[in-house]
């Protein structure tokens, strides 16, 4: 009896065995479908989200900005609504705004369109200072914006557009309060007291002087041929000629200065990034890089310090003359010669002088060689020698070949290595030596003298306005509106100065995240992609009110949250508020409803299995074998999978192993075992299951035991009646996770981790492939993202990607392979072969080399130091001019190469792969890999 017992209790284990490979088999395929469908979302922006049916995914955290819900191409109104939002003078003025008592008397648009957008925006804003949600929905707001523009049919509105309209509504609402409220004085509109400035326009009109006041709200500005701000507002605040404005001469000449007379407290500047094309008739955007300061000092362009100012810029121009001329003489230094070739005129000098120290030759480099073939062959002739003073001219004639370009044989190794003269005396090299060293000498002291007074003139310019009488009047940066994509199409976003966590955040529609003034530059300054700012917000550093929280005037405690609000707001918000406390409750309550129910279905399981046991087992004398094919008996019932035939008591605690998720901890076991394993290149478990790539990164134990229920509990396993069983375990036991054991934030991090890495091994083994099959130019760019990615996944920990070395050197590799065709088709002189040899070169290596400057690694810098210097041996020898041409005008973008990492073409169309596709994909190139190279690399 007791060897029957355990025969039993082994063929128990084989069948649990056999049963958790199954799932095994299903849990793959079923990974590898989602993290395909997902894999096409990854780096692609969505510009509409919907929202996640679990409310507590959308609860507020803590006191953290509230985000605006993107509702159809509506990420204008985002950026512009929370840069104003963010202005807490803005912010108190908007929600504490009345409409005026007779609003019957209103011209209709202003009572059907002005005033219920004051509301709506006063809604908007209560919902963002109180909410306890994530983010809030502004569609009413937008609609009625909407309605005001030409075209509304869900296309990206003009974001100048839009803001200019924004703010002559504004202005128009506050302006029928005012009058009410001032009846018989002068009203003071607050949205022109905080956005709207003057300037004072004077200027010259076909020899008359004339002077005028203007107001003006965003002030335009051009960005296409400036490098910084203050170029900007200097070509902005000048235009035309206006040396007669300073001269008492009547000219007929015509120009004008501006001058701010009053400057706003929020000072908006709209940078012009979009012109017409004519020739392609259709707009572009712009993407020069356009620097601009975090503090903005507008004194030098004040009407109060005109005079100054223009003694100033008099001085600047002066001094810009004069760095031109300097300039041009440096240049004269540094490129010498009067051919299309042009080198330093010191290094012109130092080549004179080693050519005049060489060792003096007797013969001509012809004659060497020729003395150098005496021993070879005569070469074959047409006709008869004609005698020994025509034999060797017919021979030389002979031996001179038809030139070709890097087809000459190699010069025999008794001919000097570098020309030298052929005579010299000992006399003549001490007076040429002495001449071209002190020349070298004065050429390399002018040239110092040159860059040094360049660097001073600079350096002057950069400190004309830096006294503090012209530092009286700062702006301090408040916001950036940013814009990606082209003329026609793109997303917005923007970054926002937060005083009191002295830090950027980014509001980029419903995320709201901590930001940094690095971030903002790259994404800002345009040059580096295609997203640049459009608009910069400043405001004036002298009054703090503009940011400054409001203190209740009682108890001088700051108010925040719902006490900012007036008592019609709150009562919004908190009727908000309460609905969503609702939606929280009712799917709680749902959820812990379906635990209920799974638990009575699988206890009336159990119930029913056992009875059916219990029948079976009277019903039969004899034992009968198990397997996982058979079926119960007719009186077992259906839906019933776990049946033995051979006792009662093991039919129930079959039962019981996998209602208490038993096969669970076994799988869990069993890739726990993977995760410590060594094991060869070829086999990473990490891509056969998820849970291995958790465990070897020290995933937090919630997330890892979430993500094996949720795969045990997903419902198309349910078509098997053995899984279904363990399935409901699995969904029994998510439930009894509470919302906020697991951050769910924190969750989607680690598998986003994982579908990256998924998808640069894919990246990494189809370069890899195409590697192998030499074909260079498609491998390139999956080499070139997979170590990119895979750095990026390194960075937050050793096992979150593949092996670094592995891909540089592959990275390295495809360059080198590529530079060498590229050399190839050059040196063979063919005009499509060199084409399309240069057009390698600056497409694809030349991009790829700063990529391989920005980090010290030794194979890296070697390697750029191989493909420069294969090109730039081309130099001593000759060839055809369009070929020394292309090569002339090629060698700089090579050599002179910006170590700036410039942004690439989308990255390339990923194969579709299973995980077991991509895992068989993967052994096979390591393997071949491993061939390859003796070192195990």
């Amino acid at each position: 009896n007791q060897d029957t017992q355990v025969a039993q209790n082994m063929h128990g284990l084989s069948f649990i065995n056999l049963f958790v490979f199954d799932l095994l088999l299903i849990f793959r395929v079923l990974e590898a479908s989602i993290a395909e469908n997902k894999a096409s979302l990854k780096r692609t922006h969505t510009e509409v989200w919907s929202d996640s049916p679990n409310p507590h995914d959308r609860k507020r955290i803590d006191s953290c900005p509230v985000g605006l819900k993107n509702v159809g191409n509506t990420c204008w109104f985002s950026a512009v609504i929370q840069s104003l939002f963010n202005l807490l003078e803005f912010q108190r003025l908007v929600l504490n705004y009345s409409p005026p008592a007779r609003v019957h008397d209103l011209p209709r648009n202003q009572k059907h369109r002005n005033l219920p957008f004051m509301q709506e925006l006063r809604n908007l804003f209560s919902l963002m200072v109180g909410s306890k949600r994530k983010y809030v929905d502004p569609s009413r707001a937008v609609e009625i914006l909407k309605d005001a523009f030409k075209s509304s049919e869900s296309q990206q509105q003009d974001v100048s557009e839009f803001t200019h309209k924004l703010l002559d509504w504004l202005e128009d609402a506050f302006q029928m309060k005012a009058e009410e409220d001032r009846e018989g004085e002068k009203p003071k509109n607050p949205m022109v007291e905080l956005f709207y400035g003057r300037f004072l326009a004077v200027g010259v009109l076909e020899g008359k002087k004339f002077e005028n006041t203007e107001m003006f709200g965003q002030y335009p500005l051009q960005v296409n041929g400036f490098k910084d701000l203050h170029e900007c507002l200097e070509a902005a605040m000048i235009e035309g000629e206006i040396e007669s404005l300073h001269s008492a001469e009547n000219s007929a000449r015509s120009g004008q200065e501006h001058w701010f007379t009053e400057l706003p407290p929020v000072l908006t500047f709209e940078l012009s990034r979009f012109e017409f094309n004519q020739a392609l008739g259709r707009p572009e955007k712009i993407h020069n890089k356009l620097e601009f300061p975090s503090m903005l000092y507008m004194d030098r362009y004040m009407d109060r310090n005109r005079e100054i100012t223009r003694i100033k810029r008099e001085e600047i121009r002066r001094l810009k003359e004069h760095l031109t001329l300097l300039q041009q003489r440096l240049e004269r230094y540094l490129s010498y010669g009067s051919g299309p070739k042009r080198f330093p005129l010191a290094d012109v000098l130092q080549y004179a002088m080693e050519f005049a120290s060489s060792k003096p030759v007797c013969t001509s480099p012809v004659e060497d060689i020729d003395s150098s073939q005496d021993s070879l062959p005569p070469l074959e002739s047409s006709g008869p020698a004609s005698g020994p003073t025509t034999a060797p001219t017919a021979a030389q004639q002979q031996r001179v070949p038809i030139h070709k370009p890097f087809t000459q044989s190699r010069l025999p190794p008794d001919l000097p290595m570098h020309p030298a003269p052929r005579h010299i005396t000992e006399e003549e090299l001490r007076v040429l030596e002495g001449c071209l060293h002190r020349w070298r000498s004065e050429v390399e002291n002018d040239t110092r003298d040159l860059q040094g007074s360049i660097t001073r003139i600079h350096r002057t310019i950069e400190l004309m306005y830096s006294d503090k009488s012209m530092m009286q009047v700062p702006y301090r940066l408040h916001a950036v509106l940013v814009h990606e994509g082209q003329a026609n199409a793109g997303h917005y976003w923007a970054y926002i100065y937060d005083p009191h966590q002295r830090c950027w955040m980014k509001y980029n529609d419903i995320s709201v995240t901590k930001s940094s003034w690095e971030e903002l530059v790259r994404d800002s300054f345009g040059g580096y992609r295609n997203a640049s700012a459009y608009c910069l917000m400043y405001i004036n550093d002298k009054k703090p009110f503009l940011i400054e929280e409001e203190f209740d005037k009682e108890t001088g405690q700051i108010l925040s949250g719902m006490d900012k609000l007036p008592a019609d707001l709150k009562l919004y918000v908190k009727e908000d508020n309460e609905l969503f406390d609702k939606e929280i409750e009712e799917w709680d309550i749902l959820q812990a409803r379906k635990a209920q129910q799974e638990k009575l279905a699988l206890a009336t399981a159990a119930a029913a299995a056992a009875s059916a046991a219990s029948s079976t087992s009277t019903s039969s004398s004899s034992p009968q074998p198990m397997s996982i094919e058979s079926s119960p008996p007719d009186n077992a019932g259906q839906g019933h999978g776990i049946y033995n035939s051979e006792e009662k008591s093991f039919n129930q605690d079959l039962f019981l192993f996998c209602l208490s998720g038993q096969a669970i901890k076994l799988e869990y076991a069993r890739l726990l075992r993977f995760a410590q394993e060594d094991t060869s290149p070829e086999n990473d478990y990490r891509l056969q299951h998820i849970i291995v790539y958790f465990i070897q990164n020290q995933a937090p134990r919630k997330i890892l035991e979430r993500t094996l229920l949720t795969q045990f509990a997903d419902r198309n396993l349910a078509f098997d009646e053995r899984c279904k069983s363990i399935m409901n375990v699995a969904r029994a036991k998510l439930d009894l996770i509470k919302p906020e054991e697991v951050n769910m934030d924190e969750y989607e991090m680690w598998h986003q981790d994982y579908r990256n890495f998924r998808e640069t091994t894919v990246f990494m083994t189809t370069g890899l492939e195409l590697f192998q099959k030499a074909n260079y130019v498609e491998a390139l760019m999956y080499l070139i993202y997979s170590y990119q990615y895979n750095k990026e996944l390194l960075s937050k920990g050793l096992y979150r990607g593949h092996d670094e070395e592995l891909l540089g050197h592959y990275r390295r590799e495809c360059l080198l392979k590529l530079n060498e065709q590229a050399a190839a088709m050059f040196e063979s002189g063919e005009e499509p072969d060199v084409s399309t040899g240069l057009g390698i070169m600056n497409e694809l290596v030349v991009p790829c080399i700063p990529l391989l400057l920005a980090h010290d690694i030794e194979g890296d810098l070697l390697a750029v130091e191989d493909m420069r210097n294969r090109w730039c041996s081309y130099l001593g020898q000759e060839m055809e001019s369009n070929l020394q041409e292309k090569l002339t005008d090629f060698l700089p973008k090579l050599l002179d190469c910006s170590t700036e990492i410039k942004s690439f073409h989308d990255p390339p169309k990923l194969p579709a792969y299973s995980t077991l596709e991509l895992c068989e994909r993967f052994s096979r190139i390591m393997s071949a890999l491993g061939r390859v190279h003796a070192d195990g690399r």
